[in-house]
């Protein structure tokens, strides 16, 4: 922030906002990300102070919260002692054990942001947000509507200040209730800094005012600095930015003060005997500061004691099968597909699963048959250039008739309602009682059909769309096959079999249903991706130019591409009907074994849910998960990325026989084939931000659910198809439901890779943005060298020796035992039998 003596920089204040704003993305593109991202430049407890006290979060547990943790057990003893000695010494044991189990602090936030507008209603007894949000909020909504309303904003393709104008210089009525504002407007005068002058006066003061004014409201502040910067995430395009927002409401507040004063009231700063400190200035820990870091980090150490120990007792019981595999099967690296590969391998002795990220190594943007836009089915922050069009669909996607245009006319309503509305209403109240897929549900199964063809191969340089390449060439399938199969290990023993799973997700009644789906997709189910990689990687031309790689395909290998909906789980495979006999023959015996591995699965999630008997045969079980999917009154159909705290990216043996509680993101990856580290860097450049990010926000949601989630999601209503807010009113919400977060436990994440010391740690240097994650430790990194299987924490620039803290491993002969046992996180389990 700058200093006050320095001059107004319109340019560089709307950059800072920009920066420290929520930067959540509209609904339909929900990608996680680190929701303190603009503090990440600093360790993380220093960061979490600093942000703390200028915004107000909470973002560590309560001291009482830790207590109990510590009273139940889940934070350990030895855990404990271990923190207080690192940073004090043996000595002072005593001393600080005491301050975390007994001593009493303050631990009230009273935030520096607010400070100086709170003065309009000490000062000048006017509260400007209750005058003002609710006008401002309706505007907005409706400049930026996706196809939600009525009537649409009456001035179109023009940017969001052009169209009040335009509105202001052409109606009869004005969105202002005095002459000063509108005429600012229409001559304009209406920079920043004009409009600041009149409200505020000195300009030392102008910063302090427009991050008070735009944090009353992050949420649309937000979502407007997010349009800005990619206009693109909205369908319907809208030409708006955060100058735009701030001169309309700036506008707003000058209209309300002359309406309540006439036009002879001073300005904020000639009223304010002190003025407020810099906002940003850093002050140093207090005594409670350093007490909650020992907890959090005791919390965190527990658990992770826990998992390194479980990986180390593990690795030296591990013993290598050669046997011929029945099937290989790529899941992506998503902490949900943990369970599933669990349960099918332990069906399936003789099967592989591998963990990659669930785009599957190929980038494009996807257009559905009849649909109108193409969307990104990859990571966010890739820009792909590729396009691939469905085709071959001969039915159009079902709708509900009230839910159709016709119904927003006079006639055609009060006709619809008096008929269909009728109709509706009996359905609603049928589906109590059971509940059904409606051309309302969000079905993952829906977002391509299987019965169609897709346009994956490119054979000429005309075909050409919206400025993308149509498909691939066949030297653009080599390089995506190549990558994918040499970054997880996959490169020789192939398996009659190799499926490529991609994941979606089912619900009903949930506007955060994209962030059920796969992050790696941009929120999207990854259908298209499994059956596009599927098909390059059956090309003969394909197979052909691998070899010269080094990589064989025997012709006796076939990929196939399918979909599994984490929430209903099921499986749906592609292009079936071009397997031979033979190969069908096999495939259904795989199927049959992947049935009874969802139904496993779906009594390990039951444990969760209070409407669930855990105790019931699991097929019965897997018949109430799937209705509680399409429940309209059910707010947690499945958790998400609930819990998650691990991403393990190494072989599978490193966890082969684990129960790790659905917690970890697991990439598969070899070392003896990336002896340069370049797969690594890769695969660390994704998993730092995309699983960190994920950690994160639901580590933020968790720890404060109203500044940093989105409260309970039952009061949401839908905002213009692009946010959601409590009620009619109100700002957007950001973060997380807290029917998403209730059962996460706050720890960072821990990355454990497996390879040389030497080769990870010039790999984690190669680019700053990924080295800041780990350098500043808002996520953990711990290597296991591939040979010895020594363990190294990676802390101070530097890896040092890490032991696990002495414990016992839990150990389980079956998996009821455990799943039946507790609906709270479960410790990790090293399984030594079958079911």
């Amino acid at each position: 922030m700058q200093n006050n003596s320095l001059c107004f920089n319109e340019h560089e204040i709307l950059h800072l906002l920009k920066h420290y704003l929520p930067a959540q993305a509209p609904l339909k593109d929900f990608i996680h990300h680190n929701t303190l991202h603009s503090f990440q430049d600093k360790k993380f407890f220093d960061a979490i102070k600093q942000a703390s006290e200028v915004f107000g979060y909470k973002l560590l547990l309560s001291i009482e919260d830790y207590r109990k943790r510590f009273a139940d057990k889940k934070i350990s003893n030895n855990a404990l002692l271990q923190v207080i000695e690192q940073k004090f010494g043996k000595e002072n044991n005593e001393e600080w054990l005491n301050k975390l189990l007994k001593t009493n602090y303050d631990s009230q936030i009273i935030p520096r942001v607010g400070e100086l507008r709170a003065n309009w209603r000490k000062q000048y007894n006017i509260d400007l947000d209750a005058i003002i949000h609710p006008l401002l909020f309706r505007v907005l909504s409706s400049y930026l509507d996706q196809g939600i309303s009525i009537w649409n904003f009456p001035i179109q393709n023009k940017s969001f200040i052009d169209s009040v104008k335009e509105m202001e210089s052409k109606s009869y009525t004005s969105l202002f209730k005095t002459s000063r504002a509108k005429i600012i407007l229409l001559n304009n005068d209406c920079t920043i800094q004009n409009l600041l002058s009149v409200l505020v006066g000195d300009e030392r003061l102008f910063e302090k005012y427009l991050f008070d004014q735009q944090f009353a409201h992050p949420g649309w502040s937000g979502i407007v600095g997010a349009i800005e910067l990619n206009p693109e995430t909205l369908l319907d395009t809208k030409k708006i930015n955060l100058h735009d927002l701030i001169v309309f409401e700036l506008l707003l507040e000058i209209d309300a003060l002359d309406y309540q004063f006439g036009e002879n009231w001073l300005p904020l700063a000639a009223k304010i005997k002190i003025f407020p400190q810099n906002y940003f200035t850093l002050s140093p820990k207090t005594e409670l500061d350093i007490v909650l870091e020992l907890w959090q980090t005791a919390f965190e150490y527990t658990y992770y004691n826990e998992v390194l120990l479980a990986i180390k007792t593990n690795n030296a019981e591990q013993t290598i099968s050669k046997s011929e595999k029945s099937f290989q099967a790529f899941f992506c690296i998503d902490d949900r597909e943990c369970s599933i590969r669990r349960h099918i391998e332990r069906i399936d002795a003789n099967c592989e699963t591998y963990g990659t990220p669930g785009f599957f190594n190929v980038e494009f943007y996807f257009k559905p048959e009849h649909g109108k836009f193409h969307t990104k089915v990859c990571p966010a922050p890739i820009n792909p250039k590729y396009l691939i069009k469905e085709e071959g669909v001969k039915s159009k996607r079902k709708k509900d008739l009230h839910f159709t245009k016709q119904t927003h006319s006079l006639f055609g309503g009060w006709l619809i309602s008096q008929t269909v509305g009728f109709w509706s209403a009996f359905k609603l109240f049928a589906s109590i009682f059971k509940p059904s897929i409606s051309p309302a549900t969000a079905v993952s199964f829906n977002h391509m059909y299987s019965s169609s063809s897709l346009t994956i191969e490119n054979k000429s340089e005309a075909d050409v769309e919206d400025g993308l390449q149509i498909g691939f060439t066949i030297n653009e399938m080599v390089t995506r096959v190549e990558g994918l199969l040499k970054s997880t290990g996959l490169v020789n023993n192939f398996a009659p079999f190799v499926y490529v799973i991609g994941h979606g997700s089912s619900s009903i009644n949930n506007p955060h249903y994209a962030a059920y789906d796969c992050g790696a997709c941009s929120g999207r189910p990854g259908s298209v991706n499994a059956r596009v990689i599927s098909y390059m990687a059956n090309h003969k031309k394909v197979r052909e130019i691998l070899v010269e790689k080094g990589i064989v395909i025997p012709e006796t290998t076939t990929f196939i591409g399918a979909l599994h909906d984490t929430t209903r789980d099921e499986i749906v495979f592609f292009d079936e009907d071009k397997l031979s006999n033979d190969l069908l023959k096999q495939h259904k015996i795989n199927k049959s074994n992947f049935e009874i591995a969802l139904d496993n699965n779906s009594k390990e999630r039951s444990r969760r849910f209070d409407s669930v008997n855990t105790n019931l045969n699991a097929k019965l079980i897997h018949s109430q998960i799937k209705k509680r999917s399409v429940s309209l009154f059910e707010p947690r159909p499945e958790l998400n990325h609930a819990t998650n705290a691990l991403c393990i990216v190494g072989k599978r043996d490193l966890t082969q026989d684990l129960f790790l509680d659905r917690r970890a993101f697991m990439n598969s990856y070899d070392y003896e084939v990336d002896k340069t580290g370049d797969f690594l860097f890769s695969i660390l450049k994704a998993a730092a931000p995309v699983c960190g990010g994920i950690n994160l926000e639901y580590y933020f949601s968790r720890v404060d659910n109203q500044k940093l989630g989105a409260g309970t999601k039952l009061p949401h209503n839908v905002v213009g198809l692009f946010g959601v807010a409590n009620g009619i009113d109100g700002d957007l919400r950001t973060g997380l439901p807290s029917q998403m977060i209730e059962v996460h436990d706050p720890v960072r994440l821990l990355v454990i890779v497996e390879q040389r010391l030497e080769i990870l740690e010039e790999v984690i240097k190669r680019n700053d943005a990924t080295y800041e994650w780990f350098l500043n430790e808002w996520v953990h990194l711990v290597a296991i060298h591939p040979v010895t299987k020594k363990m190294y924490w990676f802390k101070n620039e530097s890896f040092v020796d890490y032991q696990p803290i002495d414990g016992s491993l839990n150990i389980a002969s079956n998996y009821n035992s455990i799943i039946e046992s507790s609906k709270e996180n479960l410790p990790v389990y090293l399984i030594k039998n079958e079911l």
